[in-house]
């Protein structure tokens, strides 16, 4: 496949989920006009993420801690992710030292397709900016599982810091 094509291919993926994000709102809205479904996703120590550079701050604040970030992709209309929500904010007061985000995909449409979200909810586990692990579905214990592993890892001594013998 040529460049022009592969180009060509990519542009047409981009907007096709662009139109599917689009369709998704406005299924959202009509059928939630009263807003009494909407779910709350600031549970526990979740920061809701409603713009790009709030993003941005949070990775650089995770960065700067050297702390672990766990992004959840939602979106309100979903129902695996309300259901997955409240799990979602208990986690976030057990393990304090991690970050917890949640990003509704349908108010930062443009920065969900730059991560290639395909469903939702989909949650991201990065360090220092970088991927480290990946689980889609809101599978409750398995996300649980990811978490404390992650939370093991941060705790871990490192060679600097075990006893000399």
């Amino acid at each position: 496949m040529s460049d022009c094509h592969l180009f060509l291919v990519k542009t047409l993926f981009s907007n096709f989920m662009s139109f599917i994000f689009y369709i998704r709102l406005v299924k959202h809205n009509v059928r939630n006009s009263g807003n009494e479904d909407e779910v709350d996703f600031r549970g526990g120590n979740v920061h809701v993420i409603t713009s790009k550079s709030d993003w941005e701050q949070k990775i650089a604040e995770a960065n700067k801690d050297g702390r672990i970030v766990v992004a959840n992709f939602s979106a309100t209309w979903c129902s695996p992710c309300r259901t997955v929500a409240p799990v979602y904010g208990e986690l976030s007061e057990k393990y304090p030292s991690l970050i917890f985000l949640t990003i509704d995909v349908d108010n930062l449409m443009d920065f969900c397709l730059s991560w290639d979200i395909s469903a939702t909810p989909t949650f991201f586990f990065l360090k220092d900016g970088q991927q480290l692990d990946k689980l889609i579905g809101a599978n409750g214990p398995e996300l649980e599982h990811k978490i404390r592993l992650l939370d093991q890892s941060c705790q871990a001594p490192t060679d600097a810091t075990l006893p000399l013998r």
